[in-house]
């Protein structure tokens, strides 16, 4: 069993893990510093700051509400977010972006020639990187300057006859003046009209410029979007995407390491090219499946154990008559702009069983109605130990991944049943070194203090 301290919170930072035995764990909050904002390397490898919505340094962040307000918006988010996903899944396309407006994650980047600076939801659920552009036909309230592509030297429309005029958008049509323009409308009736054109894309003023980079120019965008972002960053795994595109430039790498929710005042970090390499003592490497549609990361979940009970993945019988993929290879995804950890309702079933027979505390109801285990908070909470089996890659989640604190005297379980689409959540991947390369075809992990670890 995992003994952890309820004086802390439980998303309260990184873990410091105690000389007991190994079976058992107590939460620890150590202190933290504030990283740097830009790294950068003489190989083009760079590493920019990741900042959660929520955290005092995002201009997203809504002081009024309190800390549970925040987080139970972002528990809600995740359940919205993923039947996005299902929806998509199910589409015989190629490729269509998600929404990712729900997204929980920030970056800076500049566009145009000189750089205009670009607050974007950064997002591995989907791939057009767009922002808002002048002439507004329709725009949603954005506190930065808009775009303006006529100031841009590098701007440049993709004209409909040429190959960069994508097929696989959503919606490809021409406009009248020739060029190749893009209709996306979402589940949540967000929407963005306008360009596709080839910009020049920095990350920081000590970065590498990076030209010639597909962007959706919006002139005609509404629904969910925050006065307070212009746009969305896509890194997905779809051809469209940033990651994609600047492949060659930084060896198909990227990585990120996610500060705990309750670390407000710190950002994570993503890196990309020679920095986002992940290696060393503990990691562990599980591949990535190719599937349709090629925007997610998906991975192989073999099973899950609690203490020393293991469970292997199934659907239910429903879905696998209905769509017999979730049973295989690429079983699930793992995204970033989701909070919560979604599995297939049989399996989770099986695992929620498991922890109620073991976890000695008072069960009580999530008041939201959304969480399913859930317990009043104790000082003190023996949980087992839950451990994440990825093909290849075996990953023993902390307590502060399998939990969350939702109000001062109340713990849940930090996972959901999913109907369709099961995903592993950013909770899940606090305090891990998580790296995508995409050459190799494989996704890494290992285990680290992010609060802490400045250079990735």
């Amino acid at each position: 069993m995992a003994s952890i301290s309820m004086s802390a919170s439980f998303l309260g930072g990184a873990a410091a893990i105690s000389p007991a035995a190994a079976s058992h764990r107590r939460l620890v909050i150590t202190n933290s510093v504030k990283p740097n904002t830009v790294k950068v390397s003489l190989a083009l490898g760079f590493t920019v700051d990741l900042i959660h919505r929520d955290s005092i340094l995002s201009p997203l962040h809504n002081s009024t509400k309190t800390h549970w307000e925040r987080l139970n918006d972002a528990i809600r988010r995740s359940t919205t977010r993923a039947s996005h996903f299902e929806v998509l899944a199910s589409r015989a396309m190629v490729q269509s972006p998600v929404i990712p407006a729900k997204g929980e994650y920030l970056m800076n980047i500049s566009i145009g020639s000189p750089p205009v600076t670009m607050l974007g939801i950064a997002d591995t659920g989907s791939d057009l990187t767009w922002t808002q552009c002048k002439p507004c036909v329709q725009c949603y309230k954005q506190r930065l300057p808009i775009f303006d592509p006529k100031k841009s030297s590098s701007f440049k429309p993709i004209p409909c006859g040429s190959p960069r005029c994508y097929t696989d958008l959503a919606t490809r049509t021409c406009n009248s003046n020739g060029d190749c323009s893009y209709y996306y409308s979402y589940g949540d009736k967000s929407y963005t009209n306008g360009v596709l054109a080839s910009e020049t894309v920095t990350f920081g003023s000590h970065t590498p410029s990076f030209p010639e980079v597909l962007v959706g120019c919006g002139h005609e965008n509404g629904g969910t979007f925050n006065e307070l972002g212009s746009g969305i960053i896509g890194l997905g795994g779809g051809t469209l995407s940033l990651v994609s595109q600047i492949k060659p430039t930084i060896g198909g790498k990227f990585s990120y390491c996610l500060v705990p929710f309750f670390k407000t005042d710190l950002v994570g970090k993503i890196s990309f090219g020679p920095e986002a390499l992940v290696s060393g003592p503990g990691v562990v490497s599980t591949p990535l499946v190719t599937k349709d549609p090629s925007t997610f990361y998906y991975l192989t979940l073999e099973g899950i154990s609690v203490g020393d009970v293991n469970f292997e993945y199934k659907t239910s019988v429903s879905s696998m008559t209905k769509n017999s993929k979730y049973t295989e290879e690429g079983n699930i995804i793992i995204d970033s702009g989701t909070t919560l950890t979604l599995l297939p309702e049989e399996f989770y079933q099986d695992i929620e069983a498991e922890l109620r027979k073991n976890i000695k505390a008072e069960s009580v109801e999530d008041p939201e109605g959304v969480m399913s285990l859930c317990y009043k908070s104790e000082e003190d909470m023996d949980v087992p130990v839950v451990k994440v089996r990825f093909a290849g890659a075996e990953l023993e989640l902390k307590p502060s991944h399998t939990f969350v604190k939702v109000q001062e005297d109340m713990v849940c379980l930090a996972m959901l049943p999913a109907s369709e689409v099961a995903i592993f959540g950013n909770l899940a991947q606090m305090d891990f070194l998580v790296g995508y390369d995409l050459e190799e075809g494989k996704v890494s992990f290992k285990a680290a203090n992010c609060s802490h670890h400045l250079e990735l």
